[in-house]
């Protein structure tokens, strides 16, 4: 069972240290029962342990607060991990010191910043195309009955003066046909 002087103690540590200080693998449960038995103690309404309960209240709320400190400079040093690691290739810095959890987050960051460089990678070297409008933008010139489109859907049927955005080959065929023109851009 963990203490609130060795909660306090992994704190300082991470505080003051540029690495990843090593914790228990099952820091997080310890800690979560820790704080669940001081809440249990804390709840008890008995006059004779005031002190021992206004002590207790004052350790859950510091250990909760160092708890969260851990956390949150543990997630700071991990970010800093994975830009380094995204720089240069190494990725195994600190891992060893890493809970699960943080492996996990470390991996899925990783994982995202390749996703990230290789979108970036294939819009500066123009792999990715602009797509192409595969519709075009008409005016009818005369009314038009509804007829069966590529997909065999219906398509129309349009009046005369009618706007409409329809597949490049429909609208080709419209627009030689005379029954509709291609709309300015």
């Amino acid at each position: 069972m963990i203490t609130y002087n060795e909660i306090y103690e992994a704190a300082r540590k991470e505080r003051y240290a540029d690495k990843l200080q090593p914790l228990p693998k099952n820091f997080a449960k310890e800690v979560a029962s820790y704080l669940d038995e001081k809440k249990q103690m804390a709840l008890k309404k008995d006059d004779d342990f005031s002190d021992v309960i206004m002590k207790t209240k004052k350790q859950l709320e510091n250990a909760q607060t160092s708890f969260k400190e851990i956390i949150r400079r543990r997630r700071k040093k991990i970010l800093t991990l994975v830009l380094v690691a995204a720089e240069t290739g190494i990725s195994k810095q600190d891992f060893e010191n890493m809970l699960e959890i943080e492996k996990q987050l470390f991996e899925n960051l990783m994982k995202n910043i390749e996703i990230s460089d290789k979108q970036l990678n294939e819009v500066l070297n123009g792999s990715k195309q602009i797509k192409e409008n595969k519709n075009l933008m008409i005016c009818f010139k005369e009314d038009v009955d509804s007829f069966v489109g590529l997909t065999g859907d219906s398509v129309g049927p349009f009046e005369k003066g009618q706007i409409a955005n329809l597949p490049k080959e429909i609208a080709q065929i419209l627009i030689d046909g005379k029954q509709a023109e291609l709309m300015e851009k």
